[in-house]
């Protein structure tokens, strides 16, 4: 009896001492280096995530199996990364969290395992991954050991993408291979001058192309955000990069089998905002922010907009309306006039395609005179990266409803969700302008021969162009084609957006059977 007592306080010792080595990290001077850089450890950042108390770790006790470089006696319990599951406002999600007081944060295979576990168990069940990054990249005394569990995420990423929300937070270095795991998730977070991103770092560009560059210029929060559009937002710190994870979460689903949680508003549904009759000034060419425009119409005027940096012709993002979750679209006149680039036309595909993958209706709001013009953009291949747009669109399956607000020009007007690639409900305000160009340009082209013979071709091109303006500067030839559902006053947009979304609420439209498209990439 004694015996069996002794035993059995050893084997809890045991487990005692394996915890404690486990939650110490990489031990007491490494965690405080990585406090001196204005850091969390990986588990303060768990426990920040999720809500209190619900952390549930898996793989605690799980070491590397290398034996080369003397490896073999540097063990340390959790090899590198937490992982586990949890509750974010009740709501099940798995979470990892690479350790970077723990060998930098590299990546073993024991490590990789533990990232596939969880990931495999979020596809079982049906919940959302979320992964914060602070990683040296892979372990070289583990060799291609390391490169195979890199490619193992990578699968799992890939087999994930659409079935399951994904979400990265970069929340330290993510160099080399290690970037690509965040790049083919649904949203990444980037921490302001404390995390970066980049395939090789200034030392390699240095010797290689001679270029001198930093860390923070080549790779840092605000490159990605304003100049590759690789992140989809930008914190100053820590506490309020996990706090955005948490409030994306609140506008998705968990899995594409279920619909984005509905959020009781006070807001009335039947609101009218006069102010919104105004809004378009009256000077066809005089910009205007679209984002007023969104918040005057979604509940309690909040929208969060996803890289709001990048491509800023082009606004994106989540809001609510009558407590549904959708996905906006907009053109943003106030810079380049709303024309559709190449940035502008990447951005809105990918975020379209996203909320098709989760049951996420699409609001369009469109103002856009058309595609961008110009050698960089034809020899950059505008054509296919508008086409993504397009295709993106065209593809989705999701209640779609679209508002032209002004101008909807060319192919441009094709494009953003008109009623010919399948949008559900078309509304048009009074002074929406729907045509294959403007006025002036049209004219030019029109009457070419008659202007060269007028005796007054300025007076006679401003006549027919004000003659084009009244046929075509208006919504209401669409609207008798059918083209446009319905010309509402500005004021009634909220009213008449909820009442569609109830409306499509169990829309069922399906594509042609297929193993995939293939999408102008």
């Amino acid at each position: 009896m004694t015996d069996s007592i002794s035993r059995r306080a050893h084997l809890e010792a045991r487990l005692e001492d394996q915890n404690r080595r486990a939650l110490e990290g990489g031990g007491r001077e490494r965690v405080a280096k990585q406090k001196q850089r204005g850091r969390l450890t990986a588990r303060e950042r768990i426990e920040t995530l999720l809500d209190s108390g619900s952390f549930e770790e898996l793989d605690r006790l799980k070491t590397h199996r290398c034996t080369d470089f003397g490896m073999e006696v540097q063990k340390i319990p959790g090899d590198g990364v937490v992982t586990g599951h949890g509750l974010i406002n009740g709501r099940t999600v798995f979470v990892f969290a690479q350790d970077f007081t723990v060998f930098g944060g590299s990546l073993s295979g024991a490590f990789a395992e533990k990232i596939c576990k969880v990931m495999d168990l979020a596809m079982k069940v049906g919940a959302p991954v979320i992964g914060l990054n602070d990683s040296g990249g892979a372990r070289i005394q583990e060799g291609v050991v390391s490169l195979a569990g890199y490619a193992d995420i990578f699968l799992r990423n890939t087999l994930a993408s659409g079935v399951v929300p994904q979400l990265s937070a970069i929340l330290g270095p993510c160099a080399g291979g290690a970037v690509y795991s965040p790049a083919i998730t649904d949203f990444i977070v980037m921490v302001e001058k404390s995390s970066y991103m980049f395939i090789t770092g200034p030392d390699v560009i240095r010797s290689v192309t001679h270029e001198e560059v930093t860390q923070e210029e080549l790779g840092g929060a605000h490159t990605h955000a304003s100049k590759s559009g690789v992140s989809h937002f930008t914190t100053p710190d820590e506490p309020a990069c996990l706090e955005l994870l948490r409030e994306l979460l609140g506008y998705l689903p968990q899995n594409r089998s279920e619909n984005p949680p509905f959020v009781e508003t006070s807001d009335p549904s039947d609101r009218a905002d006069a102010a919104l009759d105004t809004i378009v000034p009256d000077n066809a060419k005089s910009p205007y922010d679209i984002r007023e425009v969104i918040s005057r119409v979604v509940d309690d005027a909040t929208f969060l907009e996803v890289q709001s940096e990048f491509a800023m012709n082009m606004v994106i993002g989540f809001a609510r309306l009558g407590g549904r979750s959708v996905g906006i679209v907009a053109n943003q006149p106030a810079v380049l006039a709303g024309c559709l680039d190449i940035d502008a036309s990447r951005k809105a595909a990918r975020f379209v395609r996203f909320c098709d993958c989760f049951n996420i209706p699409l609001v369009t709001f469109v103002d856009v005179p058309g595609f961008l013009p110009g050698t960089k953009q034809e020899w950059n291949a505008i054509i296919t990266h508008g086409a993504k747009l397009l295709y993106a669109f065209a593809e989705a399956t999701v209640p779609k409803l679209t508002v032209i607000t002004r101008k909807a020009y060319g192919g441009a007007y094709d494009v953003m969700a008109s009623k010919h690639i399948r949008a559900d409900l078309n509304f048009a305000w009074p002074t929406a302008e729907i045509a294959v160009m403007g006025p002036d340009g049209a004219v030019n082209i029109i009457y070419r021969n008659e202007l060269a013979k007028a005796d007054d071709p300025v007076a006679r091109r401003t006549e027919l162009a004000d003659h084009y303006r009244e046929t075509f500067a208006n919504p209401f030839r669409a609207a008798e084609l059918g083209y446009v559902d319905e010309v509402i006053f500005p004021r009634q947009t909220r009213a008449k957006l909820i009442r569609g979304l109830a409306m499509l609420a169990n829309k069922v439209d399906t594509n042609p059977p297929k193993k995939h498209g293939n999408i102008p990439l």
